[in-house]
């Protein structure tokens, strides 16, 4: 199966335009105030209007609550919507069944604890695996930092499971190797700067995530990650 790409915090159409030339299988927008990737309603309509079916439209939400939840419907018409907050597991039931729309939970990871979280958010349709903030962490998410993947070895994760959380061109086949994941999601890593997406860089991402599922392919590895299975160990270092 081929390890889908997600490219979050697109903020211009010639972003936007790179992640779909590259072949992105999910663009996202963010919609959090004190995030550099920041869109209002007009700006995040226009971008979505662009995308034309060529990807899924994933709109990031942060604690919503009902009117910002009606907000996005109408601005993005999201394929996905992400929820990167607190939410709890009866939170993130209620916006599925609010919004009619499938419903992607991040989940930070620092430590065995966090993952023991996972069957609590079984009303979730996908889980984002993501590095949990350091203490004081204005953004839940985008901090550019990567959690130690052998904390997910032997972990079993649902279908359709995404990593994220430090992800670059230049790193994201090695995390590939070691997590078998099904999925990637990315933001910091394809940056030049805080909210400033590289389209060269989006389009190096993208190219590394197809060239490490080519070579999986030539040299039968099958993914671990498309059904719930354990995932073998990686060591620290990462």
């Amino acid at each position: 199966m081929t390890t889908r790409v997600k490219i979050c915090g697109l903020g211009t159409p010639e972003t936007l335009a790179a992640a779909l030339e590259a072949g992105a299988d999910l663009v996202g927008f963010v919609h959090f105030a004190p995030s550099p990737r920041h869109l209002g309603w007009p700006e995040a309509r226009a971008l979505a209007a662009q995308v034309r079916g060529r990807a899924e439209r994933v709109v990031l939400l942060v604690d919503p609550d009902d009117a910002t939840l009606r907000a996005a419907l109408e601005s993005v018409a999201p394929d996905l919507i992400q929820l990167h907050g607190r939410e709890s597991p009866e939170r993130v039931a209620a916006i599925r069944a609010l919004s009619g729309r499938p419903v992607m939970k991040a989940l930070g990871i620092g430590t065995d604890a966090d993952l023991a979280r996972i069957p609590d958010y079984a009303a979730a349709d996908r889980l984002l695996l993501d590095a949990k903030p350091p203490p004081g962490a204005a953004l839940p998410g985008g901090n550019g930092l990567a959690f130690d993947w052998r904390l997910i070895a032997g972990t079993r994760l649902p279908a359709g499971w995404m990593l994220s959380g430090g992800l670059r061109p230049e790193t994201v086949a090695e995390a590939l190797a070691r997590t078998g994941a099904p999925a990637v999601d990315v933001s910091s890593g394809v940056e030049t700067a805080p909210g400033i997406k590289d389209p060269a860089l989006i389009a190096a991402f993208v190219a590394a995530v197809r060239s490490s599922a080519a070579a999986d392919r030539r040299e039968g590895h099958l993914p671990m990650g498309d059904t719930e299975a354990g995932l073998a160990s990686a060591p620290r270092g990462v």
